[in-house]
């Protein structure tokens, strides 16, 4: 698959800069934009805990979304297999998708295995410091294994499915994450506090707040 990464942008393509800015979507809905990506193995708790965050956010009256690996691969990414190349370019495209929402004013939170770290640096180098918080969701392979909801490790474990990360394909953990959480022993509540935490933390309210959300 040719990676439009890679392909120089024509001349006759100009940026337009839009009157609505960000700055004034940010003023509206009364908080930042941001990026918080979950990554970790299949079966680590990255979309379970990505929802509990929006629903938490949703009732403080944030705007936000959820990018889910299964859900986008049902769409944008249904032409996209899983080799190194292919996963690749579904975290290309998914980044370019999150920065659109950030820019739109609202808290995107993406739940993807996202296995190696170069594809996760290139998402965070398309924004701004502090605007993409990436959470790694710990798990043992045998707990992840022991959950095991869609029954993909037994599969990958018989051959049944190929690259398979953690099995036959090899998962790189973030260096230097925002926030480490541990999904096998912390309680999903202390999870969702603890990225919250992290959140608040690093994205300050929009300059001029006219809901008082955060």
């Amino acid at each position: 698959m040719k990676n439009a990464n890679t392909d120089p942008i024509s001349s006759d393509v100009v940026w337009h800069h839009a009157t609505v800015t960000r700055k004034r979507r940010e003023a509206m809905n009364g908080h930042r934009g941001a990026i918080l990506w979950l990554t970790g193995l299949s079966g680590a708790g990255k979309s379970t805990l990505a929802h509990a965050v929006e629903e938490h956010l949703h009732r403080m009256g944030c705007r936000t979304f959820v990018l889910d690996g299964d859900n986008v691969r049902h769409g944008l990414c249904a032409d996209l297999g899983f080799s190194a190349t292919d996963r690749a370019e579904n975290i290309r495209r998914i980044g370019e998708v999150a920065k659109l929402f950030m820019e739109a004013g609202v808290i995107v939170l993406t739940a993807f295995i996202s296995p190696f770290r170069e594809d996760r640096n290139k998402v965070r180098a398309m924004v701004q410091p502090g605007e993409f918080i990436e959470i790694y969701c710990q798990c043992p392979i045998d707990v992840c294994e022991q959950r095991d909801v869609k029954g993909l490790y037994k599969k990958a474990r018989e051959g049944e499915i190929a690259q398979f990360t953690g099995i036959s394909s090899a998962y790189e953990p973030p260096d230097a994450p925002e926030l480490l959480v541990n999904t096998s022993e912390t309680d999903l509540n202390d999870c969702v506090e603890q990225v919250l935490q992290v959140f608040l933390k690093q994205c300050e309210p929009a300059e001029t707040d006219t809901k008082g959300s955060l």
